[in-house]
């Protein structure tokens, strides 16, 4: 094994504990919206927190909340179970790493942390006009999320993805990646467009997630290179191509809209490790800010 590779694989079995290591929302980072979406009319908006999550309104995710209430939405948090009932009144239903254990760590983690009937009631919620955004990284949350994924015809490779090649030059981790319209990997599309000028995104950073295909006719925004690969566990000893596969799709499905992000801090805005290293839209040079307010666009049908 050369330099390169043997560097690769110890950050790569390094990940789980350097992903979870110290993890918290940046107290600094600004969600305010100079020109708000919504004044009025504004689109309820389901945030999940009955699924074990890992991210949450008031703990890492708290940043993306306080920007998307700024931007209009009317946010409230979800604390049951899904059911055709605590859906009706929603436009929009927001997943972020729900577990189906308590803890990443726990033998279940990556069990299913939905039953087959609520993945029923979220697929047939989302055909009759629902909007959701599902996100799920690097393993175990891929498997968890995997039943409800497969509904909307979207494989999850429920590993690590990584790119020697197109990841972050100021970051000796591999998974840290780059997608921009430099290296071709930030693909067309009203989500990368936004409604303006001001709103055009040139630059995503993400930070260790896993790969994604979507079902046919699904758009990439966020399009994995040929030289990325998946790795099943970070002690693996195999490595899979990713080429061809993503980690930002967006789709319609019935009358409903679906965006599904294979990794969850680019939404958010943390700090992490001792030395706090800023992780999502609080990292000099990204448009991830900017990307979350055009992904919450897109599916509420302003985009």
């Amino acid at each position: 094994m050369n330099t390169r590779s043997t560097l690769v694989a110890l950050v790569l079995m390094l990940l789980p504990q350097v992903a979870t290591a110290q993890q918290m929302a940046d107290p600094e980072f600004d969600p305010s919206v100079e020109h708000p979406a919504f004044k009025k009319s504004y689109p309820r908006l389901l945030f999940d927190e009955a699924h074990n999550n890992f991210h949450t309104t008031t703990g890492r995710y708290k940043p993306f909340a306080d920007l998307i209430v700024n931007d209009g939405y009317h946010l409230v948090r979800g604390r049951k179970l899904f059911t055709v009932e605590g859906l009706a009144t929603f436009k929009i239903l927001v997943i972020a790493n729900a577990l189906g254990a308590e803890d990443m760590d726990d033998d279940a983690a990556d069990s299913s942390a939905f039953s087959d009937a609520e993945c029923d009631v979220v697929r047939d919620w989302v055909r009759g006009g629902g909007a959701l955004l599902l996100i799920a990284d690097h393993a175990p949350f891929g498997g968890a999320a995997e039943n409800l994924a497969k509904r909307f015809g979207v494989e999850m490779s429920k590993g690590f993805t990584f790119d020697t090649e197109n990841s972050s030059k100021d970051s000796a981790n591999p998974s840290v990646l780059v997608f921009s319209n430099e290296n071709k990997l930030l693909l067309d599309h009203p989500i990368s467009r936004g409604r303006n000028d001001a709103e055009k995104i040139n630059r995503v950073f993400t930070f260790t997630g896993q790969s994604l295909k979507g079902p046919e006719g699904s758009a990439v925004f966020l399009k994995l290179s040929d030289t990325a690969k998946d790795r099943a566990a970070p002690d693996s000893k195999t490595d899979v191509s990713a080429a061809g596969r993503a980690q930002g799709i967006a789709f319609k499905f019935g009358k409903g809209r679906v965006v599904v992000l294979g990794e969850a801090a680019m939404l958010s805005a943390q700090l992490a490790g001792s030395d706090k290293t800023p992780m999502g839209m609080n990292v000099p040079g990204s448009d991830n800010k900017q990307l979350a307010l055009n992904v919450m666009h897109w599916l509420s049908g302003l985009l």
